[in-house]
């Protein structure tokens, strides 16, 4: 009789707490600039709500490659991503740090692990760029969660980010 019992709270938990196997996917383009001293620009990506408050990391590209961890100390570079939660972790972050990207489109892709726990809403994704002898950039770009159907919406950076594509699918 507990067996049973024990089945039925699994099955009415389930129940009451649907799956949503939504996924968001990214594309991100660094732009190839002309310029005497060029290095490749550190980029932080997360989720905000509307007012601003941050939900979540989705990615941070830094120099992993400096002798003792040496690349870490750019990251404050990201002034908005560093404030809001940057000086909070301790890098590198399994399955959120990466190296630095070569100009030309990349993509990624999120699924529960990154947006299982996201209310529905509205949010944004925040992308920031920061490039040692270049500039600074902020990027958002809106979405709601979860998805009613596929939608994308799309943003462009002026020098240190390119054109940003954020596809939301149910």
């Amino acid at each position: 009789m507990t067996t049973i019992r024990y089945a039925a709270a699994l099955t009415a938990a389930g129940l009451a707490w649907p799956a949503v196997a939504a996924d968001m996917a990214l594309k991100v383009e660094i732009p190839r600039l002309s310029v005497a001293e060029y290095h490749r620009p550190y980029v932080a990506i997360w989720i905000e709500k509307p007012d601003q408050s941050f939900v979540g990391n989705l990615a941070v590209w830094y120099d992993i490659k400096l002798r003792n961890n040496e690349g870490t100390k750019w990251l404050k570079d990201m002034r908005a991503w560093w404030r809001k939660s940057g000086r909070e972790l301790s890098m590198p972050v399994d399955g959120l740090s990466g190296a630095t990207r070569a100009p030309g489109e990349h993509s990624l892709q999120f699924g529960d692990a990154a947006l299982g726990q996201l209310a529905p809403g509205e949010y944004a994704v925040v992308l920031e760029a920061a490039r040692e002898v270049g500039g600074r950039e902020l990027v958002k770009v809106p979405f709601v969660w979860p998805p009613k159907g596929a939608t994308t919406t799309q943003a462009s950076g002026q020098h240190e980010l390119g054109a940003i594509r954020v596809t939301v699918k149910p």
